[in-house]
């Protein structure tokens, strides 16, 4: 792996770094998990977009710049380290989209993608259900055929921008006798369509940063599959692998907030917290040489696998310790600093969503180092 950007990259970065100068909000956006904030949201996703910088790894006839997955990630570093807005439609962009590259077929690229791009169209993640949590080839929420298409009816729960979200993609039991991986199928659906209710879950601020999602023999096209009947456990295990693996959570995120916590810690210069200041923001380094390694595979043709597990453990408890340690340093004032208080409330979340750590050490032991399977 070179570590030497190559002229074109450091122009790219540069580019990146003008733009969000110049157009980063100067004032935060409401929160997306408020009606009003995910419109403020969906409008910084348009303006992106007009310029291409939302999706700059994609094809350019998909509102895309070309560019590789080590450009995307010099671009993340950039984005985060402006200060620019969340990203309300990251579960779409960063979850379902590679799956769509993936398994998708091109009449679905060309009809979801550039919306999904603009903020047109913002998807919500369908996938826990209320006895299938991590466990996803738990699933019971069931697909019937029906003429040229499929009935879908069931309940998902921890629907992430469900609340609000346009539509949602998930996995449902297409064969009534199969169990765990086996006759599942990945569906597409739209949240406003008859036999579908949302309703809103609150979190501890009162936004409803998740939903429940009721269905009621909802129809979906046969167009909405993605890959093929009865064989979406592979197909999801795409998205899960983007989810852990690499795009939903890449470096600059950790590598602006190790940054902002040396620059706090700077301000006291504590000696009780130096090992841990210096700890996170070496480990933030430490992640972003490991994607960039991660990238470099992928460019050599080599498919996410298992090894997103061990990646997806990493991220999520650096998030954690780098925000405890902010906290820790703020003593008192922590209470008064939302952007701190915050971004520990949501890496809380980190080692549960995507698959709970239990999980992943599971997926580790037996894909990874060839452990025999644990009594369940």
């Amino acid at each position: 792996m070179d570590l030497d950007f190559d002229e074109r990259t450091a122009l790219f970065r540069a580019e990146a770094r003008t733009w969000l100068a110049d157009n980063v909000p100067d004032e935060p956006l409401a929160s997306f998990d408020t009606e009003s904030g995910f419109a403020q949201h969906r409008g910084w996703e348009a303006k992106l977009a007009d310029d291409r910088w939302s999706v700059v790894s994609w094809p350019e006839e998909f509102g895309g710049r070309d560019v590789s997955l080590l450009d995307w990630l010099v671009f993340e570093e950039e984005y985060y380290a402006a200060g620019a807005p969340g990203r309300v439609g990251q579960n779409g962009i960063f979850m379902l989209a590679p799956t769509l590259f993936a398994h998708g077929s091109e009449a679905q690229r060309r009809r979801i993608l550039p919306k999904m791009a603009r903020g047109e169209e913002i998807w919500a993640q369908a996938w826990s259900e209320p006895d299938a949590g991590s466990d996803i080839a738990s699933v019971r929420s069931r697909a019937t055929p029906t003429g040229n298409g499929w009935l879908l009816s069931g309940q998902k729960t921890w629907s992430s921008r469900a609340a609000f979200a346009d539509k949602a993609f998930g996995l449902f039991r297409s064969d009534p006798d199969s169990a765990r991986h086996h006759g599942l199928t990945y569906f597409l659906f739209d949240l406003h369509a008859p036999g579908v209710s949302v309703r809103p879950i609150a979190q501890l601020d009162g936004e409803p940063g998740f939903a429940e999602i009721f269905l009621d023999d909802v129809f979906v096209p046969a167009d909405d599959v993605v890959g093929e009947v009865h064989q979406g456990w592979r197909v999801a295990m795409t998205t899960a692998g983007n989810e852990r693996g690499l795009s939903l959570r890449s470096p600059g995120r950790f590598l602006a907030a190790a940054d902002r916590l040396v620059t706090l810690w700077a301000k006291t210069r504590d000696p009780a917290f130096s090992d841990a200041v210096a700890d996170a923001w070496i480990d933030a380094r430490a992640y972003q040489l490991y994607t960039y390694g991660t990238v470099t595979d992928l460019a050599q043709g080599r498919q996410l696998g298992p090894e997103s597990s061990v990646n997806k453990l990493f991220w999520s408890h650096l998030d954690v310790a780098l925000h405890e340690t902010a906290l820790d340093l703020l003593g008192a004032t922590a209470e008064i600093d939302p952007k701190w208080t915050d971004g520990w409330l949501f890496s809380l979340a980190g080692p549960i969503y995507g698959g709970t750590d239990q999980i992943q050490r599971d997926i580790v032991a037996e894909r990874l180092l060839g452990l025999p399977r644990g009594d369940r």
